[in-house]
This record gives structure tokens, sequence and C-alpha cells, in this order.
């Protein structure tokens, strides 16, 4: 039996922003948004939509300078991506 899709990871937005997230231990919002060549509202939506899952976690560490926001997967992020990857490369495999 394969994995089903995550719905809310199979967004192209969302897909790529956990790809990339799964590679690193986190981001700042400024590399996502290049990433994905899109306005800050884009990513700011679908970063809600997988904080909401619980699948990122979001910070914006204070310090020195300008504050910045950093995402990372979860577990549960890191488990739901690996799960979806597994039910399309079921899907391509045939």
């Amino acid at each position: 039996m394969t994995e089903p899709f995550d719905e809310t990871i199979h967004a192209p937005h969302r897909l790529r922003i956990c790809a990339f997230l799964d590679a690193t231990s986190s981001a700042e919002f400024g590399a996502l948004r290049e990433m994905l060549g899109v306005a800050d509202s884009v990513v700011s939506k679908h970063l809600k939509v997988l904080q909401e899952a619980g699948y990122v976690t979001i910070a914006k560490p204070t310090g020195r300078g300008r504050v910045k926001t950093w995402v990372s997967l979860t577990a549960d992020g890191k488990a739901a991506y690996a799960r979806h990857v597994a039910a399309l490369r079921a899907l391509i495999d045939g």
C-alpha cells in the first residue's frame, strides 16, 4: 500500500519550501523568498499553512541588528515530507 499524498505539502510552493528545509536545519525568510521567486506575502501565506499543520517552526531571534525570520521543519514536518515524497515515488515507479 502506498502512502497518501499530503495535501498540505503537495501545493508546489509548499513542496519546494519543504524540500529546501529538509536539506538544511533552518533557512532565513529571504532565502525562501529568493528560492521561490515570489513576494513576501506569498511566502508568508504558505508558511502559515505549514505552521498551522505543525510542519514548520518560525523564529525571530533578537540580538544585534535587524531581526530576521528563520524557518525550520519540525520532526512532524520531516516525517510528513518523507511520506509525501514516498507517495510521489510510488506514483512515478508505478
